[in-house]
Formats: structure tokens, C-alpha cells, sequence
């Protein structure tokens, strides 16, 4: 005879269909939870997906003493980040996007035709948005791109 305990709670499989999108929201993108203390009884983290429309971007927010990952399933990402929102880079499908805690940031679509779809994980089991009205971007954020011995700078 097996062991009972993990029936109900061991590996819980969430299907694409059953997201929850009860969860904190920011302008211009739509989140929708899938693994967090409410829904599985996670205790450290939360997962979920971002859906932003063509050309869009969403208002500035940060998350707190959280650390996010977001990996892009489809379409191209273009993050900006800063006091000013003054840094910028891109992402595409496959590439992974770490925003540390506290960094103020904006996720835009930067495909005219196609949604930007992206998988987030946070490093609690409940999602902490910060909503910030008040910052004055720069017109033209600075590129930042990842250059070390193995990634040479774009321009050299």
C-alpha cells in the first residue's frame, strides 16, 4: 500500500486555462498567477504570466524587496529601468530578464504586430507591486548591453 501523504499535497500541476488574474496589476500589462501561497500553499515563491499588447508599455513600478525573473515566451521585450527610467535593453523569446529589488522599471512591447507573452517568478509566495505616478523619464534611455569576454560590445 502507498503512501498517502503527497496525494493532495505533493506535485500540483496548474494548467494554462486555470490562471488567476486576481492578483496586483500595473497599467498597460495583465498578470495572472499560477503558483502562489493562495492557490498551491507556495511559501517562497510566485509564478504567473504577463501579457502586454503590440506597442504598448506599462507604468513605471517596482517590487519591493522581491527579485523578479522574467522569460520571454514570444514576442520582444524592451525593459527600461532608473530613477529616470534612463537604462534600456531588449529581450526575445528564450532570454531570461533578472530585475533586482527596488529597481524602478517599465516593460514595453516592442513588437508593432504581436503580443509580448513572458513567464515571471518572484522570490515570495505573494506579489508585492509598487505602482510609482511620479517619475520624469528621459527621452532617450541609455543602452545597456551585457559585455564581458564573452559578449563584446555591439558598437566595438
Amino acid at each position: 500500500m502507498g503512501d498517502e501523504r503527497w496525494k493532495h499535497d505533493g506535485v500540483r500541476v496548474i494548467t494554462g486555462d486555470r490562471l488567476d488574474s486576481n492578483t496586483a496589476q500595473t497599467p498597460g500589462m495583465f498578470r495572472q498567477a499560477a503558483i502562489n501561497h493562495a492557490r498551491v500553499g507556495a511559501q517562497k515563491i510566485w509564478a504567473g504570466t504577463v501579457s502586454i499588447e503590440p506597442n504598448a508599455k506599462t507604468g513605471v513600478h517596482h517590487h519591493g524587496a522581491l527579485e523578479s525573473v522574467i522569460y520571454v515566451v514570444s514576442g520582444r521585450a524592451r525593459m527600461r529601468w532608473g530613477e529616470r527610467l534612463e537604462f534600456v535593453a531588449e529581450a526575445g523569446p528564450g532570454d531570461f530578464i533578472y530585475v533586482p529589488p527596488y529597481v524602478p522599471h517599465q516593460e514595453i512591447n516592442a513588437d508593432p504586430a504581436h503580443p509580448l507573452q513572458c513567464v515571471l517568478v518572484r522570490s515570495d509566495n505573494e506579489a508585492v507591486v509598487v505602482n510609482i505616478a511620479d517619475v520624469d523619464p528621459v527621452e532617450e534611455p541609455e543602452a545597456v548591453y551585457w559585455v564581458d569576454a564573452i559578449h563584446k560590445h555591439p558598437h566595438a
